[in-house]
């Protein structure tokens, strides 16, 4: 696991609210991501985010098809098997946490079963970004991806 991302396990959501405040959005991945969900706060965080990642979510596959590299859209790996599901769009836009710029990764038009759901991701350092997930207009969870070279 990158090392950044072994630390932020073991912090506070009021800390990665810090640390997410401080990015600038940086460039949208384009690509295969490893992800790593984050129960921010928690003494299981870490166990929590090896569970996640064998048994549900392994992180996100990015296509950029704007021009400009500015939008696209990406798919889900979900279950031990990496299976591509849960379509989004990829866009940037103010965040809802901070009104600042981020890469919002939207599922209200193309998915049912995620519909209610927004993702957010600022890169804090290069390839590597921390991500706030939102149901309606709730946090629910935080989590890291990183760019596979």
């Amino acid at each position: 696991m990158n090392k950044t991302i072994d630390t932020w396990l073991g912090k506070s959501r009021a800390e990665l609210d810090d640390i997410y405040r401080g990015a600038a959005p940086g460039e949208i991945p384009d690509g295969d991501t490893q992800g790593t969900a984050i129960l921010a706060g928690s003494r299981y965080a870490k166990t929590v985010a090896a569970a996640a990642r064998i048994l549900a979510w392994q992180g996100k596959v990015f296509d950029l098809f704007s021009s400009d590299g500015q939008s696209g859209i990406l798919v889900n790996k979900i279950s031990p098997f990496s299976v591509k599901c849960i379509v989004a769009k990829v866009y940037r836009d103010n965040s809802w946490l901070d009104g600042k710029e981020t890469i919002v990764i939207d599922y209200s038009k193309t998915s049912l079963a995620a519909r209610l759901i927004r993702d957010e991701i600022r890169e804090v350092e290069p390839g590597v970004y921390l991500g706030k997930v939102w149901w309606k207009k709730r946090r629910i969870l935080d989590f890291a991806l990183t760019r596979n070279r």
